[in-house]
């Protein structure tokens, strides 16, 4: 059975980048490959073990366009107002915490921020489809 195991994102600043996943949802580099023209360092959070690969081509000074294609990257935390104000005091900018309901059923309470590089993060409360 297939295994997914990165999801790679381009970044301007690997520090900087680095300290964003870390400090937000205490993600450590698994591992480093450094080359003549990029580098690439890979996050792993920790419950599930899924990593972030941070690509940094070097020599590039023009930002990276994110197309109409790309969408988020989910995490799904217990607690989420409490995640959200660690967020706040972190001085991130988390997006307001919102709810979507199915008729009167209740389908997910997520927000949204945003990394150094512009990339969407959706966080959702850790239940139903969520779990």
């Amino acid at each position: 059975m297939p295994k997914l195991i990165h999801l790679m994102i381009r970044v301007a600043d690997l520090d900087r980048s680095i300290g964003f996943y870390q400090s937000a949802f205490g993600m450590t580099e698994s591992h480093r490959l450094d080359f003549n023209d990029f580098t690439l360092v890979y996050l792993r959070e920790p419950e599930s073990g899924h990593e972030i690969e941070l690509t940094l081509n070097k020599g590039t000074d023009t930002p990276y366009t994110h197309g109409s294609g790309y969408g988020h990257v989910a995490f799904a935390v217990d607690g989420i107002e409490a995640f959200r104000d660690k967020l706040l005091a972190l001085g991130l900018q988390p997006g307001d915490l919102k709810s979507l309901s199915i008729g009167d059923q209740p389908a997910a309470r997520f927000f949204f921020i945003t990394d150094p590089d512009g990339y969407k993060i959706e966080v959702l409360s850790r239940e139903g489809h969520y779990v």
